[in-house]
């Protein structure tokens, strides 16, 4: 065999030769052909699997925007596979909602998730990221304590 033909049957080139080789009888054969494989055979029975987003360091961006105009930063973290914990305490009310809301499609986009672990505090995570558990807010488990009393 050539090492033209040898080159056409490693990158797939020439199946119909070696199917007709294949076909053809093995009593005139020598055991040394019968022990040479085809690299392209040889190729498809390595089976390396290598993870592609495999992050070593995880980083945990921590933000406290004081305007809607830093929303962008925050979601070009997100985009960027970083979890994003929001503290929207030093912005009014009607600002914080539009930031929650902004997140919220942005986490949404990129198939992750938003959590409030605490008074107007917020963990987006990119879809790469997964949280486990909850954390309920402390109103509603002292309301509830006091009625069981």
């Amino acid at each position: 065999m050539s090492v033209m033909n040898k080159f056409m049957n490693f990158i797939g080139l020439n199946e119909e030769e070696e199917i007709l080789e294949r076909e053809r009888p093995t009593e005139g054969r020598e055991p040394a052909e019968e022990a040479e494989t085809n690299p392209f055979e040889q190729r498809k029975t390595r089976s390396n699997v290598v993870s592609i987003h495999s992050q070593k360091n995880v980083r945990v961006v921590l933000c406290e925007p004081r305007s809607y105009d830093e929303t962008q930063d925050i979601a070009d973290h997100l985009r960027s596979r970083r979890p994003v914990v929001v503290n929207l305490q030093r912005v009014r009310n009607d600002q914080a909602m539009r930031i929650v809301d902004f997140l919220s499609g942005t986490v949404y986009a990129l198939g992750g998730s938003i959590s409030k672990i605490g008074p107007n505090i917020f963990i987006c995570t990119p879809e790469s990221v997964e949280l486990q558990g909850t954390i309920s807010e402390l109103l509603h488990d002292e309301a509830d304590y006091n009625t069981s009393r």
